[in-house]
């Protein structure tokens, strides 16, 4: 096979992958969280990435919501597409599709480099949810934790730094925030083991998958209020920052990248996938497609490589 004929097998192949641009119609309506199973505990790769097309009063944050993926996620997914005016009738990807943490399948466990969580409701059962993170100067801690209280309709403290940030912006807030629309941890929070730290709802739904908290970890008010009734006290909480995500789904390797470091971006690309994987016998490695997937950087999972001599190895050997 000649290399325009690969290029031809890889593209078609790719178009399946995203449901053949499958263009749906949104409704105004909030999805519900779908949950994941796994057919195989040893697959690490859930979901499904597909097109939709925007309506004119539609924006990437209102298609993102309404199937759960936030800010950076949509950005990643869609380059060039404009954020807040991406046009009647313009096919817009939506990444529903994620490799899962190299972590224990048990309890929550937050990707601070991909901005989701992920509720390992079993081993093989998953929820995963976009979530905002701490900013620059305010970074979520990296760490293991539990959740230690459950609060509905929370106040806020705002430490006294924070009041200090906002006076200089000539914003007075009140020693106690009350509970109510006002209230930035919106209607539930959960409280971690490092009680700085909680998991809570937003009144400003649009910074959920953005950097821009002081630390503490906002999901969509209906994803938190469904979590909420999930979780109970003494949940594991596992924050961890992985820019690089390899799985398996059956025979096919895949890799999903979300760097935003120049260390990341710059990670040389025989690194990048464990040697553990690359080494093992009978597992072949795209290079080249390892290292369009870290300049691509699209948040989204890709194919490259695969166990030789399995039943799916002829249709890889085609794009590859």
């Amino acid at each position: 096979m000649n290399s325009d004929d690969r290029r031809t097998t890889r593209a078609r192949f790719l178009h399946r992958t995203v449901l053949c641009a499958f263009a749906a119609v949104l409704t105004p309506t909030l999805a519900a969280a779908e949950v994941y199973r796994l057919a195989d505990p040893n697959d690490s790769v859930i979901g499904t990435p597909f097109y939709v097309k925007a309506k004119a009063e539609h924006t990437l944050l209102d298609i993102g919501r309404h199937h759960g993926l936030g800010y950076d996620e949509m950005k990643q997914a869609n380059p060039t597409v404009d954020m807040w005016v991406p046009g009647d009738g313009s096919d817009v990807l939506v990444p529903a599709q994620h490799v899962l943490p190299d972590a224990p399948r048990e309890g929550l466990v937050m990707n601070l480099a991909e901005k989701r969580m992920y509720h390992f409701r079993s081993p093989t059962e998953i929820e995963t949810f976009s979530v905002g993170t701490g900013r620059e100067g305010w970074e979520t801690p990296v760490g293991t934790y539990k959740i230690i209280e459950k609060i509905k309709d929370p106040t806020w403290t705002p430490p006294e730094s924070i009041r200090r940030e906002h006076a200089a912006k000539g914003e007075i807030l009140p020693a106690v925030v009350p509970a109510g629309p006002d209230n930035p941890l919106g209607q539930f929070a959960l409280r971690l083991s490092n009680p700085s730290y909680l998991i809570h709802g937003t009144n400003k739904p649009w910074g959920v998958g953005m950097q821009v908290s002081h630390g503490c970890t906002r999901m969509y008010p209906e994803d938190i209020e469904r979590l909420f009734g999930k979780v109970e006290k003494g949940t594991s909480v596992r924050i961890l920052d992985q820019p690089f995500k390899v799985g398996w789904l059956g025979d096919q390797l895949f890799i999903e990248v979300n760097a935003h470091t120049d260390e990341a971006l710059n990670k040389p690309v025989r690194d990048i996938i464990p040697a553990e994987i690359a080494n093992a016998d009978g597992v072949v490695v795209n290079w080249e497609e390892v290292k369009r997937a870290r300049e691509e950087n699209a948040g989204l999972p890709r194919l490259v490589g695969g166990r030789r001599g399995s039943m799916s190895w002829h249709h890889l050997d085609m794009i590859f």
